[in-house]
């Protein structure tokens, strides 16, 4: 669960350092307090894009710090997850530090445990710690694609989804290959004799990886044998044969400073100096006589290299590349015509058409039968729901409809049809729905996919908007009992839901050195008497509504 949240320099946030428990956590303030920095502040580090106006004003720099306790079910296969991704692991495992900066320049940073991370491993991490559900949630479900979203992530087939969409794709690929062999002409026919061809003149020549260069070198020793053995030759005579040669006169020096250094030992180490030297001319001529008589001047040797040059020469110029390239055109041609060959197999063709068709099917129907059940399961559990929701005899209808051909989400559109009074008939959302209404329907879909979800932490920004009265009690318990079981956190505007919290927050905005600045309180319960009949009865606050607050807090 989220633990603490901590803001520098954030909007109107100079400083704050927020802490959370568990259970149910309200959020109140008046409008423009700042209550959305908070979740503002929060989407950050979980990866929502940043900008460099979030900065407060006359500051460089803005920085946001989370700190998670990890769900003890979730620790090996979120560690692992750390691991995986290159992350360090705390201690005992069971906490984890989100991070993002803001300059002013607009570069962003993040981290996950103190090494830098992408907005992706944010967002993944996010999934696995905070499910948001926004003020606006109720538009986005009039949409069907999020209907369809909606109840696959209930349900837990998100997988499954992705196997289906993979699958999908596998076969429109098939299909297209089909359609291209049997629209094929004689083109095609014109380069696979083209290729065939060429493959067989390649396969001829043989070029090897690496011989053009190896027989460059061959050729330009034995064209000029002539000139190497006559010039190694006179070395070794200057170097061992003549009468003046160097290893003579080295050897008679050594001699004469030998003789001289019984007299004085410094000239001992100028005559191993001497004698280094003489070794070292000797090890040479002993190198090139060695040379010389492996030396092959074989002048058909000069032939063949000469002949096998011309030819790799005349293909490269044939086929426009470079020598050295002709064994990866080589290999580029087989593989082509190899292409070409499949793909005029129509046969074939057709038999991996039809096994990719078999796979699609297989996987798209076993996605139909868990929609079918998690269908009823969701729109039994939304229907009993709504009736606490002052819509008496409304129900929920998950609607499987099936596709006239196969689509990429499977064999179906899914779509939310409500009937809002008894005897009415189910009708898409868009089209019976009003603004509470819908609230409240959207309201009702968030509390029962969120009582499945592992995710530990679920936020909640005014999706009550829309709501008052009794039903907004009604929201109140529902949102408490879901804190039971998750980690609940609340922004609200009715004193009705903000009564029935384990814990109450207030944003509020002060002035300070001429500037607004933001800040969040945990309240007492006088505290929150005083912020309920302020959410009552609006700037004045009378006896009677804190009367009345205190029966709120009272019955809860």
């Amino acid at each position: 669960m989220l633990q603490t949240l901590a803001l520098r320099d954030f909007i109107i946030v100079d400083q704050l350092d927020l802490e959370f428990s568990a259970g149910f956590s309200v959020l109140t303030g008046e409008t423009g307090a700042g209550k959305s920095i908070l979740l503002d502040a929060l989407g950050l580090v979980l990866g929502e894009r940043a900008d460099s106006s979030q900065i407060r004003e006359g500051k460089n720099r803005a920085e946001i710090t989370a700190f998670f306790s990890i769900d003890p079910s979730q620790i090996n296969k979120f560690n692992q997850w750390l691991d995986g991704q290159g992350f360090p692991i705390d201690s005992n495992g069971e906490t984890l530090i989100l991070k993002r900066t803001i300059e002013s320049s607009g570069r962003s940073r993040a981290f996950i445990n103190g090494s830098i991370a992408t907005l992706t491993q944010l967002r993944e991490a996010g999934d696995w710690l905070v499910d948001i559900h926004g003020q606006h949630a109720h538009q986005l479900l009039l949409k069907s694609g999020a209907q369809r979203q909606l109840l696959d992530h209930h349900a837990g087939l998100t997988v499954l989804t992705v196997d289906v969409a993979n699958s999908f794709q596998k076969l429109n690929k098939s299909r297209h290959r089909l359609k291209q062999a049997e629209n094929a002409g004689q083109d095609t026919q014109r380069e696979r004799e083209l290729l065939q061809w060429q493959l067989e003149e390649l396969t001829n020549l043989a070029p090897q990886d690496g011989e053009w260069a190896s027989i460059q070198v061959d050729h330009a020793r034995l064209a000029n044998a002539a000139k190497i053995i006559s010039g190694c030759q006179g070395v070794v005579d200057a170097l061992s044969e003549n009468e003046h040669s160097v290893e003579s006169v080295l050897s008679k020096s050594n001699g004469v400073i030998e003789a001289l250094a019984e007299h004085d030992k410094v000239l001992a180490e100028i005559g191993e100096s001497l004698e280094s030297t003489l070794i070292q001319v000797e090890e040479a001529v002993h190198s090139l006589n060695r040379y010389l008589q492996k030396l092959d001047l074989d002048p058909d040797r000069l032939t063949l290299i000469e002949e096998r040059m011309q030819a790799l020469h005349n293909v490269s110029r044939k086929y426009r590349t470079e020598v050295d390239e002709l064994p990866k055109l080589l290999t580029e041609t087989a593989i082509r015509l190899d292409e070409l060959t499949t793909a005029q197999d129509i046969e074939q063709l057709r038999e991996q058409l039809k096994n990719d068709e078999l796979t699609y099917l297989k996987s798209a129907k076993q996605l139909t039968n868990k929609r079918t059940k998690a269908a009823l399961e969701l729109s039994t559990a939304v229907t009993a729901v709504m009736q606490d929701l002052s819509m008496p005899g409304g129900q929920l209808q998950v609607n499987l409809t099936p596709l006239n051909e196969y689509g990429l989400n499977g064999l179906e559109q899914i779509e939310f049809l409500i009937a809002a009074h008894v005897g009415s008939t189910p009708r898409p959302l868009a089209k019976v729905a009003s603004g509470g209404e819908l609230a409240r329907i959207s309201l009702a879909i968030s509390v029962i996919t969120s009582e499945a979800s592992f995710t530990p932490t679920l936020i909640f920004d005014e999706v009550d908007s829309g709501i008052g009265g009794a039903v907004a009690e009604t929201v109140g318990n529902l949102l408490a009992k879901l804190g039971r079981s998750h980690q609940i956190l609340c922004v609200t505007h009715l004193p009705q839901v903000a009564a029935q919290g384990d814990h109450h927050l207030k944003v509020s905005k002060l002035q300070e050195d001429g500037k607004t600045v933001s800040q969040v309180s945990p309240l007492s319960r006088v505290e929150r008497i005083e912020e309920i009949a302020r959410m009552l009865g609006g700037a004045t606050i009378t006896d009677t509504t804190r009367r009345h607050a205190r029966e709120l807090l009272g019955q809860n």
